[in-house]
């Protein structure tokens, strides 16, 4: 566990470091994001902040790969050369949209190149579990699934990225869940400790952690598909990774494991792959593109609703956590009917706070777009 705890702090601290200089950088290489009707910023705001989440994304990673008990990880498979080949294709184009926008086509092939340089590292769906079985992929099913998982995941995320902090807290509440259940997963059944889902599950956690003190409402600074399209990438690689530990020696050693273990990726990103799929459904029924912006998202629900940019955001974080923990829990306790119980009760508790965001503490509605007090602080000029 110290190594992983190293190796979060490492990506968390170079990050949080970083964001700053990038910022700079962004003003001065003029990667603006403009004030537009579907947008909740009322400034000018720069972006292109994942950048510095790459550069925390490597640091930890070299970090990692100088510990005596994480070493075996990178020279088992060439995972790390796919993950660093294929992230930083994503910056290259992320940082191109982030400037001058490019059309949705042109992101969609480096997502999907993205996704064979992971494939051509290794990085390959081999199995899906099943309830009380294991389906085996060959290479004619398990190369267009996983290209489908990476860019669902890369999509899903791009999606929710539309308020202050919420693309960040959100994977991180994900990738933190999925760390949990990965690392859980090593202990019960006796496996090597150190395992790639893990570490980069612990990475991705840092990233995000690092970024959000920056991101989270007001923001000084965005993601941007640099940073969305990184976070998405390394969401659905620590899943795809899973896949490579030997399912026999996975069957039974965690409580109600094949049962539950296919609802986990589902789990862990029901908000943004929920979000993409009204999207997606709601303009195409309207007869425009699944890729044109509008401003009915789950955010801008929750806006409409009455709630602040903050509160929109923690009620999602709530959700997020609500599903992704609760499987995790799921599958480990002894006494499912108890994590049942639990979680039925925080629901009801969100839907209230989400139906209801008067009744939150100092809660005031407001329009869209209207400014709360903690919206009306000072911010820098960019």
């Amino acid at each position: 566990m110290r190594e992983y705890i190293l190796t979060f702090l490492t990506a968390s601290i170079v990050t949080y470091l970083l964001v700053p200089l990038v910022r700079k950088f962004a003003i001065a290489f003029k990667a603006m994001t403009p004030v537009r009707d579907r947008d909740v910023h009322a400034i000018p705001t720069p972006r292109i902040g994942g950048l510095a989440m790459f550069f925390g994304m490597c640091a930890a990673l070299l970090m990692a790969s100088r510990l005596p008990h994480m070493r075996d990880v990178f020279t088992e498979s060439p995972t790390w050369v796919g993950l660093l080949s294929a992230g930083g294709l994503l910056v290259v184009v992320g940082i191109a949209d982030d400037r001058w926008e490019i059309d949705a086509l042109t992101k969609m092939a480096g997502q999907v190149a993205a996704a064979g340089l992971l494939i051509m590292n290794g990085v390959q769906l081999l199995w899906i579990p099943l309830p009380g079985a294991t389906l085996a992929l060959p290479p004619s099913y398990g190369v267009p699934v996983t290209i489908l998982l990476v860019v669902a995941t890369i999509n899903a995320v791009n999606f929710i990225d539309g308020l202050d902090g919420l693309a960040a807290g959100i994977v991180g509440i994900s990738a933190m869940a999925f760390f949990v259940y990965a690392y859980l997963v090593t202990v019960v059944a006796h496996l090597d400790h150190q395992s790639a889902p893990a570490l980069i599950a612990a990475v991705l956690t840092g990233m995000c952690v690092g970024f959000l003190p920056h991101n989270f409402s007001p923001a000084r600074i965005f993601m941007g598909d640099t940073g969305s399209m990184l976070i998405g990438l390394l969401l659905a690689t620590s899943m795809i990774t899973v896949s490579g530990f030997d399912p026999a020696a996975l069957k039974g050693s965690i409580n109600r494991f094949p049962t539950l273990l296919p609802l986990l990726p589902v789990a862990i990103l029901v908000v943004p792959y929920a979000d993409m799929l009204m999207a997606v459904v709601r303009r195409t029924y309207g007869g425009r593109s699944p890729f044109a912006p509008d401003k009915k998202h789950m955010h801008h629900r929750l806006l409409n609703l009455g709630h602040s940019h903050r509160g929109a955001a923690l009620v999602m974080y709530l959700w997020t956590a609500l599903f992704s923990f609760g499987v995790v829990a799921l599958s480990a306790a002894k006494s499912p009917l108890l994590v049942l119980a639990a979680a039925s009760v925080v629901a009801i508790a969100a839907l209230v706070v989400m139906a209801f965001p008067q009744l939150r503490p100092h809660g005031r509605r407001h329009r869209t777009g209207e400014e709360t007090p903690s919206d009306k602080r000072p911010r820098q000029a960019a």
